[in-house]
């Protein structure tokens, strides 16, 4: 590489301050890697911070002020990633001057991303139109409802279409950072910049921002309690609709539709997702072969668990262990 690549984080007020810092860390660990082991790749990065209007000063979240550079309009050299971070709303006039500036330079930008509620900004300047995109779970339905012209997904950490990157709440800066990094130097420089880190794990894009039982689990009405008790301790079974109506004493059908009225899924999606969030954590937290998951799981087989987590996480359970195996396993 013939020069360092200029990476701009544009901060605006009360973003929180992991955003900001948490993508310059991997950035400057990036850079200050390359310099001491390989010597053929740097310079690497040369990270800017800057504020969407004149402001020197920006207030985070936290408290904790960040001291910015200039502002966006102060750029006098080649971008090479663009970032914006959250929080801030795109209607406030104070990100009108970013707005202008991201509208007239985004063509001559090699990558544009945000981290958490940024997307708002990328999705006012129009770049996210017909694209897929994320941002915090929490506000993934107000984006949606604002701009209807784009595909949001709430589950993944992070997602690229084409130039674009999208990333979800807060932490998940630094895992599409990380991304972005194996992007320009290869998988394994990322992974050592990660243990840099202190990550451990190098998470793909299409690691879920939460488990996917979670938005079930919160239920009032005790039957159901009852039931999604009993489920985790007998997934080696066969879990019919049949057979979990009988442990609450109701009619096959009334339990269907009580199940789903009450948690927003079918007894049998249910049961799957049990299954599935079961299998991940053995195959984080054990040295399980994989068959036996898939026993302990009820899941079958092991191509049984493998079209299973195709289907629902786009990687098998080798990979999936590979890449969130805790250190002790």
């Amino acid at each position: 590489m013939d020069k360092t690549k200029h990476i701009v984080l544009v901060v605006p007020p009360m973003t929180s301050i992991l955003d900001v810092a948490g993508p310059l860390e991997v950035f400057t660990k990036t850079t200050d890697y390359l310099n001491d082991h390989i010597a053929s790749l740097k310079p690497a990065y040369t990270t800017h911070v800057l504020s969407v209007d004149s402001s020197p000063i920006v207030h985070t979240s936290a408290g904790l002020p960040i001291v910015c550079e200039g502002d966006i309009n102060s750029i006098n050299y080649e971008v090479d990633t663009l970032l914006f971070a959250g929080k801030g709303t795109a209607e406030s006039n104070t990100l009108q001057p970013a707005l202008t500036w991201l509208k007239e330079h985004a063509c001559k930008i090699r990558r544009i991303g945000s981290i958490c509620a940024g997307a708002f900004i990328l999705a006012e300047a129009g770049l996210l139109n017909g694209r897929r995109a994320t941002t915090h779970w929490q506000v993934c339905a107000k984006m949606a409802t604002l701009y209807p012209q784009i595909k949001v997904e709430k589950d993944p950490i992070y997602v690229k279409d084409g130039n674009i990157y999208t990333s979800a709440g807060i932490s998940t800066g630094m895992d599409l950072s990380l991304a972005l990094v194996e992007e320009d130097f290869g998988r394994d420089i990322a992974v050592m910049v990660a243990r840099l880190l202190v990550l451990y794990l190098k998470r793909p894009g299409n690691q879920s921002q939460f488990s996917n039982i979670l938005m079930h689990q919160q239920v009032d009405y005790e039957p159901i309690q009852t039931v999604q008790e009993w489920i985790i301790h007998h997934l080696d079974e066969e879990l019919t609709v049949e057979l979990l109506a009988e442990k609450v004493s109701m009619s096959p059908r009334n339990f269907a539709r009580v199940f789903l009225r009450e948690t927003g899924i079918t007894p049998a999606k249910y049961v799957e997702k049990v299954r599935l969030e079961t299998a991940r954590r053995r195959l984080e937290e054990t040295r399980l072969t994989i068959d036996e998951i898939s026993n302990e799981c009820g899941v079958g087989s092991a191509d049984g668990l493998r079209r299973l987590f195709l289907r629902h996480l786009k990687t098998t359970p080798s990979d999936y262990r590979r890449s969130f195996a805790t250190a002790a396993v």
